[in-house]
């Protein structure tokens, strides 16, 4: 079992960036692949990043590509998506998922049985 906490959300400016955190307790952080979600008022939760349980393999969506960065330090078991030049599409509720396994499939959230509560983001015009 794990458990996911979110923070970091806020409201900001087009252009503009925000860091949400992901802390997770539980041992065995460090052997998940862990995922970032969003949903859109009105749409279906998207995949936005994943990492690999060391970190050296990363997915984004073509959406955040360039934009986004994921990391996470599994010291402090912590995942954290770095999110520069936002625009007003990026304005969804975030959310962090833990997926146990160490291959397959990072983008799609059936994979992934651990999740945060979620963090808004706004991005206003």
């Amino acid at each position: 079992q794990v458990q996911l906490v979110e923070s970091g959300g806020g409201l900001v400016q087009a252009g503009g960036s925000l860091r949400l955190s992901c802390a997770a307790s539980g041992r065995t952080f460090s052997s998940y692949t862990m995922g970032w979600f969003r949903q859109a008022p009105g749409k279906e939760r998207e995949f936005v990043a994943a990492i690999r349980r060391n970190g050296g393999t990363i997915y984004y969506a073509d959406s955040v590509k360039g934009r986004f960065t994921i990391s996470r330090d599994n010291a402090e078991t912590t995942v954290y998506l770095q999110m520069n030049s936002l625009k007003p599409e990026d304005t969804a509720v975030y959310y962090c998922a833990a997926n146990p396994t160490a291959w397959g499939t990072v983008n799609d959230d059936q994979k992934y049985p651990y999740w945060g509560h979620g963090t808004q983001v706004t991005v206003s015009s």
